[in-house]
């Protein structure tokens, strides 16, 4: 057979938080006969898309990339049903589809994710509460399997291979592509209210206030003490009618990224004063108690992407995230306990954002109803130390961590907090017959395959 694979080469691979940087053999395609001819090699093997996430879950020693297979195949104007290929971003759904007025009926704090990698990690955003994850939206998939066929699934047909898939972490076969409901909207802004919190209590208590805002999200200052521990800011948003907009261009288009990281910057530019200093001045210059203005959903949904590589801004070591959610009953008191363990160890986080999230919705979906907080680390020994503490606090509040960020939970820690694990691991291996050919670093160190 001719080999018509359009590049296999070995090369350093990492996602974005530049942690574990892995030597791969990577495979390009853009048809879907390409991608049978590599998935005739043996050997492990799991999907790339564009590298947003933040551990290892899309690194093996060989991976597919699927960026090349980003085609749009179909759209309903009538009823804003899209089917794409899964390479395709969200930036470019969004482009296409916003000025048809239609938009992302979830949406992460970035629009560079694959539609294939939002499938697999179902992803989350700021509307959890209210419209769940994103494979809640998703109507129906094709997926390759290790055989070189594809299969259709949806709720409907091969309903179990479709539960597997959404949420299952490419662990299934590579996803071709994606039929998904987008939300109608009637412009590209956002009615955002900007509420100011002087400690974590305040945020806490204007979350649970008003619930019935489609979007809120809050940034946390994890370097405030004493009465201000916890103190931030949360951001709450409505997308705006055409009324609202007053003459604005209502399907204003996405903007171009501001700044650009060229380089990695020095290890350990980014210190607890440097963060220190930057956080008091993001907190002070919202001064109102509550501030409402009309923004453009590119700085609501997506104000990082605005800077071009920033995650080299933590250096070469990279950096990980830390993301764990509490249920509600005990997350008010253990998120306070957390932030002053953190802050005991002298590490500080330059991001961290806090969220509340609605019901579980798949085998190993990350949200639970209560709290979430994301944290941001440089890679550095003290670091490792203080999570495997963290680790043991999230876990005996019944909380979890999310594995689309995650690069050094251990099985046991996996087994105890994801209450569908066993059932998942076996389901995996019933469904693949046993074999591991789709794994990825993070499945083979928690056990899956």
């Amino acid at each position: 057979m001719e080999q018509v694979v359009n590049e296999m080469q070995n090369q350093k691979v990492a996602d974005w938080g530049n942690y574990p940087v892995v030597e791969a053999e990577t495979v390009r395609f853009d048809q879907a006969d390409q991608l049978q001819v590599a998935l005739g090699k043996p050997g492990e093997v799991i999907a790339y898309g564009n590298g947003r996430s933040y551990g290892d879950a899309s690194l093996q020693k060989r991976v597919i990339m699927t960026r090349s297979f980003r085609s749009f195949l179909s759209f309903d104007a009538a009823t804003g049903i899209v089917c794409c290929e899964s390479g395709a971003l969200l930036a470019e759904l969004l482009e296409a589809f916003v000025p048809r007025g239609w938009f992302l009926p979830v949406s992460p704090g970035t629009k560079f994710v694959t539609v294939g990698g939002a499938v697999a990690a179902d992803i989350h955003g700021k509307n959890h509460h209210v419209e769940g994850s994103f494979g809640a939206h998703v109507l129906a998939l094709e997926v390759m399997r290790a055989d070189g066929s594809v299969i259709r699934c949806s709720r409907e047909e091969h309903p179990e291979f479709f539960t597997l898939t959404v949420g299952g972490m490419g662990l299934s076969g590579v996803i071709m592509n994606v039929t998904l409901q987008l939300k109608a909207i009637e412009s590209a802004w956002m009615q955002q209210q900007t509420v100011r919190g002087s400690r974590l209590s305040e945020l806490m208590d204007a979350f649970e206030s008003d619930e019935d805002w489609t979007y809120s999200v809050a940034w946390v200052d994890t370097l405030a003490g004493g009465d201000a521990l916890g103190r931030g800011l949360l951001m709450r948003g409505e997308h705006a009618t055409a009324e609202q907009v007053q003459g604005r261009s209502v399907g204003a288009g996405t903007s171009q990224m501001k700044i650009n990281v060229p380089l990695f910057l020095p290890n350990g530019l980014l210190n607890r004063g440097t963060m220190k200093a930057f956080n008091s001045v993001y907190y002070h210059r919202n001064q109102q108690p509550v501030r409402e203005r009309l923004v453009h959903y590119e700085s609501f949904f997506y104000p990082l992407d605005s800077i071009g590589n920033w995650n080299r801004i933590y250096g070469r070591r990279g950096f990980m995230q830390y993301q764990f959610v509490l249920p509600r009953a005990t997350g008010r008191v253990a998120v306070e306990v957390i932030l002053k363990k953190i802050q005991a160890s002298g590490l500080g986080s330059f991001l961290a954002v806090l969220k509340l999230f609605g019901e579980q919705e798949s085998f190993i979906s990350f949200p639970m109803a209560g709290y979430s907080l994301a944290l941001d680390f440089p890679v550095c020994f003290e670091v490792f130390k203080l999570m495997k503490e963290l680790d043991a606090m999230v876990a005996d509040w019944g909380g979890r961590l999310y594995l689309a960020k995650d690069a050094r939970m251990d099985e046991a820690m996996f087994a105890k907090t994801y209450p569908h694990a066993n059932d998942f691991r076996e389901a995996i291996a019933l469904l693949n017959g046993g074999s591991t050919r789709f794994s990825s670093l993070l499945s083979n160190r928690l056990g899956i395959t």
